[in-house]
């Protein structure tokens, strides 16, 4: 698990050094300390002040939504991180969002870039549907290809 120092935590936040600083010492942000007495805050402690900070829509609290907003998806798949990159090039833009310590890379359209106002720094939700998983396995060393299955007798 990933721990990040204040000043990393608040930029992920959106929020400032001092405040930040100022909840840890009210003790409303969990930290461990360094044995230099530095604070460091773990991910998930990132994530849970975030999911705070932009609640659920809830049906009863809020009006009816307007036309093309999306309050509900089937998908279980989703990812909370924050955009780390953002690239345009021609029809296309490449977005990539870390997710605790791993990168995620989406390829989609400009459009679906300019229409969502990604840029790099913001939160975000990859939300995964996919048919075909597939699973890989890294050698430690160089390995000789099988020569064919020995069936059974």
């Amino acid at each position: 698990m990933a721990r990040l120092t204040v000043r990393a935590a608040a930029d992920r936040l959106g929020v400032g050094y001092s405040t930040l600083k100022h909840w840890i010492y009210h003790g409303h942000v969990r930290t461990t300390q360094t044995t230099g007495g530095h604070h460091r805050i773990a991910d998930a402690e990132i994530e849970r002040l975030l999911a705070r900070r932009n609640p659920t829509i809830r049906t009863g609290n809020r009006p009816a939504p307007t036309s093309g907003v999306i309050v509900a998806l089937s998908s279980r798949n989703r990812l909370r991180g924050f955009i780390e990159e953002v690239r345009i090039d021609g029809i296309l833009g490449q977005v990539r969002l870390r997710i605790g310590d791993q990168m995620l890379t989406a390829v989609i359209t400009r459009d679906a870039v300019e229409e969502l106002n990604l840029r790099r720094g913001d939160d975000a939700l990859a939300i995964i549907k996919s048919t075909e998983v597939m699973i890989g396995r890294e050698a430690a060393g160089k390995v000789a290809p099988r020569r064919g299955r020995r069936r059974p007798k």
